[in-house]
C-alpha cells in the first residue's frame, strides 16, 4: 500500500473508504510516524467515529498505542460538571502528551491520539494551570 506523504500545515483529502479501510489506512500511516518518532493526530467528525477508530485500528495494528481525547459531553450553559470519568481521561490524555513532547519519542509509550471535531475546537487551560 503506497502511504500518502503528509505535510504539517497542508491539507490533504480522500474519500470515505469502504467499510474498516480508513481505520486500516489510518493504522498504517499510525506505524510509519511511530517508526520516525512522531506522534499522530486524527480529528474525527463525531465521537462515534473516533470510538470505532480506536477499536479498529487496535485491530489492525496491536503495536500502536492509541488514546482517545474525549469531548465534555456538556453544554456550555449547562449548570453541573461532565462525569468524573471524563475528566480524568482527558486529563490522562494530556499528561501523556505532555510528557511524551518532554521526553521525545522514548515517552510513555503514545503513539496515537484520536479526538473528535467539536473537543479540537475547545480551548484547553494551559499546563502550569494543570
Amino acid at each position: 500500500m503506497d502511504l500518502p506523504k503528509l505535510v504539517p500545515g497542508k491539507r490533504f483529502t480522500l474519500p470515505q473508504p469502504i467499510g474498516s479501510a480508513d481505520a486500516l489506512l489510518l493504522a498504517r500511516l499510525g506505524l510509519r510516524d511511530k517508526a520516525q518518532g512522531r506522534l499522530t493526530a486524527i480529528v474525527t467528525p463525531d465521537a462515534s467515529t473516533a470510538q470505532r477508530l480506536l477499536d479498529e485500528i487496535a485491530f489492525f495494528a496491536p503495536a500502536l498505542r492509541c488514546v482517545l481525547f474525549p469531548d465534555w459531553e456538556t453544554l456550555p450553559y449547562d449548570a453541573f460538571s461532565p462525569h468524573q470519568d471524563l475528566i480524568s481521561e482527558r486529563l490522562a490524555t494530556l499528561w501523556r502528551i505532555q510528557t511524551r513532547l518532554k521526553a521525545g519519542a522514548e515517552g510513555p509509550g503514545l503513539h496515537v491520539v484520536l479526538l473528535p471535531a467539536t473537543t479540537a475546537l475547545n480551548r484547553l487551560a494551559p499546563p502550569s494551570f494543570l
